[in-house]
């Protein structure tokens, strides 16, 4: 008897699959034969869970993932993924593909999981090009990069209250220390005491 195996996988603990098990399950997955990915990057190659995913493959049994995306970002892997389901004997069915089956044993099938799995790859790479451009148009700038807030130390928070008593506005050194006046203010109080 033929499967449906399901798989969805995000990134960073923080994202939901939700949206992608409705998908797969709404398209005829069973639960049972549904495998997630908790905070695993597409670019890694192994990821747990697909590796049972694939595992639970059998001769005529069917991949279900909602985007080619959720597979990974290499071409690499992914025609090594095409070629492990030919040899298994098994099916590629990416729902936003129009929902049809991609069977990579077949010239047409493997044509056209090759030429998206290169669109994935190049995806990945353009938005890597974005966000290096980013990054380094918001450092030209001056401007704030995101990420973890540097600690201030005791040392820094002591000049800056020198700073200030000698007239410099309080706003601007706790601009300039990357904190809000409040937090100047309640740190300083802190050391006072």
């Amino acid at each position: 008897m033929t499967k449906l195996i399901g798989y969805a996988r995000v990134s960073t603990r923080q994202q939901s699959s939700d949206r992608q098990e409705t998908d797969l399950l709404a398209a005829g997955v069973r639960r049972d034969d549904l495998y997630r990915d908790h905070g695993v990057p597409g670019a890694r190659a192994s990821r747990p869970n697909f590796d049972r995913a694939i595992d639970a493959l059998h001769a005529g049994d069917t991949l279900v993932v909602t985007t080619l995306d959720r597979l990974g970002r290499s071409t690499q892997n992914m025609l090594a993924l095409s070629e492990e389901l030919r040899v298994r004997g098994s099916g590629l069915r990416v729902l936003n593909l129009g929902g049809g089956d991609v069977d990579t044993s077949t010239p047409m099938g493997s044509m056209l999981f090759t030429i998206m799995a290169a669109l994935a790859q190049m995806e990945l790479e353009v938005k890597r090009e974005r966000v290096v451009d980013s990054v380094s148009k918001r450092r030209k700038a001056g401007m704030d990069l995101g990420g973890r807030r540097q600690s201030i130390s005791e040392s820094q928070i002591r000049n800056a209250v020198r700073l200030v008593d000698g007239g410099e506005p309080a706003a601007q050194v706790a601009r300039d220390l990357g904190m809000s006046r409040a937090t100047f203010y309640r740190r300083s109080r802190a050391l006072a005491d």
